[in-house]
């Protein structure tokens, strides 16, 4: 999962909320969750429709764009590398420059896979060999043609001990990939170009994601003979950098900007744009009047927050938001081997002592959705869940019930540098004690708190995560499965379940695998009460009058291909 910052609530607002806690949330008056039901993963409008009028003050400009057919996106981060076997947090230039084999998109609202570099596949009965056809008018940006033979290089480097990968989980399901990663084998058994323009793939044991987990940016192919001849150069030198995609590098000056130019040879056709422009702006207010200026055409608010309300509260913009519901969520993860939460009566009770609207209403501006089930809404595997009520009554009857009639001590873990926690912390830890719960905000520096997820010892936590790839299994396995229960320190202990997600994993026909997701999730919720779901918030862009075409992706990334985006000229 890449790692993004999605925090709606600024400093300043924080402060003013929380320091309002005790009237916002004391007279028990705050309106109860209201359920959600599926809502689409797409953008709300689509696209970023044009005002009509001046863009924010670029002058005499209108809609067309001062600076010709290019889009100019700030980063307000130096990228290690482009290559996304040895990186998981950047993707933008991946996805632009490189192609997959299978492309996850968003289609009528929903994420769906579709062909890629390979036009079609077969997988056989058993689920465990797939053979992928691929297309035959495919060339990188060197010239060079794609063959079976670049996706068995692909594979192998990702695995190579020497690559020094970081995303090793996207292939270690294959036969033999972690022989070859463990330095026990010379290359990756279960893959192999059957002529050249087939590729079969053979997997370890039937594992029912591989498909969509193959269209993850770090599942990029690459072509064997520039990359081998680019060796350590590979992600960082733009001329050696070669892919596939509708996109290619031409220049990257550190500290300034790279540039990505229209691949004329594209095999889908040519992208409308000539080039990409990611500049590096890290201070937020130089971004927010680089964009008033029309020097900058797509700013992502979701991850720039402190300029936020100037955006949303200011009527000349209204018109150049775009929004889309993320895919993935919020939520609080018991663990329920520590005293008072190996309780589930206890739990239960923190479920329903939690007024999430209120919270999502007055902490995130609205900015989302209240949501009852781990599996985001419009992602594979979404339905309408059971609400979870908002009840302090009920909480408190339940914690008595316990044992607990005079209240009970529980803590809240926390990285000390995580601001967006602490705030929602501090408001839940307002609402817990007016149930009779006793909290401690327990802080710890990123070092020791990792060490201690891994050794399954922290105890109540906030937790976010977003979709690598379109299929609940990258969420309920994840957290729930009986092999990562420790490590995430939520020590559940439903063997139900973890059959459900072991099954979920061979099922071959889909539609049972989704009733299994869904029979495992609502165990998890309402019977084991083993989380706390909290919400799946906006995806926020602000995008220029001139820009046509840009629309929020399925992922949890926040990065996205500009192939189908251009500018008024």
């Amino acid at each position: 999962m890449k790692r993004k910052l999605t925090k709606i609530l600024s400093g300043a607002l924080a402060a003013m909320l929380l320091a309002g806690c005790g009237s916002a949330f004391d007279d028990g008056s705050s309106s109860s969750t209201t359920g959600t039901t599926n809502s689409s993963s797409g953008a709300e409008a689509g696209t970023a429709a044009s005002s009509g009028g001046e863009a924010a003050s670029a002058g005499e400009a209108g809609s067309v764009s001062p600076a010709g057919n290019i889009i100019r996106i700030p980063e307000a981060d130096e990228f290690p590398t482009v290559d996304c076997q040895k990186d998981s947090a950047y993707y933008v230039v991946p996805l632009n420059i490189y192609d997959r084999l299978i492309e996850c998109e968003t289609v009528d609202g929903q994420a769906t896979l579709v062909p890629g570099l390979a036009e079609s596949w077969d997988v056989s009965e058993d689920g465990l060999v797939y053979t992928f056809h691929l297309r035959d008018d495919v060339t990188f940006h060197n010239g060079e043609k794609f063959e079976a033979d670049d996706v068995v290089y692909t594979i192998d480097r990702m695995m190579n001990p020497e690559t020094q990968a970081v995303n090793t989980d996207f292939f270690s399901m294959i036969k033999g990939a972690m022989d070859r990663f463990d330095g026990k084998a010379d290359s990756v058994e279960g893959v192999k170009a059957l002529d050249e323009h087939t590729v079969e793939i053979t997997l370890d044991a039937p594992f029912a994601p591989f498909l969509a987990n193959l269209a993850t940016p770090s599942c990029s192919i690459y072509n064997r003979e520039a990359t081998e001849a680019a060796g350590d150069k590979f992600g960082i030198d733009p001329e050696l950098t070669i892919g596939s995609g509708p996109f290619k590098m031409k220049d990257w000056v550190l500290n300034d900007k790279i540039t990505l130019v229209r691949n004329d040879d594209y095999f889908k056709g040519a992208p409308s744009l000539d080039g990409i422009e990611l500049i590096q702006v890290p201070d937020e207010q130089t971004q927010k009047l680089m964009y008033e200026n029309g020097e900058l055409d797509i700013v992502d608010l979701s991850s720039f927050i402190s300029q936020l309300d100037f955006f949303l509260e200011n009527d000349q913009y209204k018109d150049n938001i775009v929004r889309g519901t993320e895919a993935g969520t919020y939520f609080y993860l018991f663990n329920q081997a520590m005293a008072p939460m190996d309780d589930v009566r206890v739990r239960k009770a923190v479920q329903m002592s939690i007024d999430r609207q209120t919270i999502l209403e007055q902490l995130y501006r609205g900015e989302g959705v209240v949501v009852n089930s781990f599996i985001p809404n419009g992602f594979a595997g979404s339905y309408e869940a059971e609400e979870i009520p908002y009840d302090p009554e009920a909480a408190k009857a339940l914690l008595a019930e316990a044992g607990y009639a005079d209240g009970c001590d529980i803590e809240l873990y926390q990285k000390t540098e995580d601001s967006d926690a602490m705030a929602l912390n501090q408001v839940v830890q307002s609402m817990l004690e007016q149930v009779g719960f006793h909290v401690t905000i327990k802080q710890m520096d990123d070092a020791a708190y990792t060490a201690s997820r891994k050794e399954g010892e922290i105890g109540l936590q906030r937790a976010v995560w977003w979709a690598d790839y379109n299929d609940p299994d990258n969420f309920l396995y994840t957290f729930f499965s009986a092999k990562n229960t420790k490590v995430r320190s939520t020590n559940h202990t439903d063997q139900k379940v973890f059959d459900l997600l072991d099954a979920g994993r061979v099922e071959t026909d889909n539609e049972k695998r989704m009733e299994m997701y869904k029979e495992a999730d609502t165990a998890l919720v309402q019977e084991d009460a083993a989380f706390v779901p909290l919400f799946q918030m906006n995806h926020i862009v602000a995008v220029q009058d001139w820009v046509e075409g840009f629309s929020i992706s399925w992922n949890g990334w926040t990065d996205v291909s500009y192939y189908n985006v251009s500018v008024k000229q």
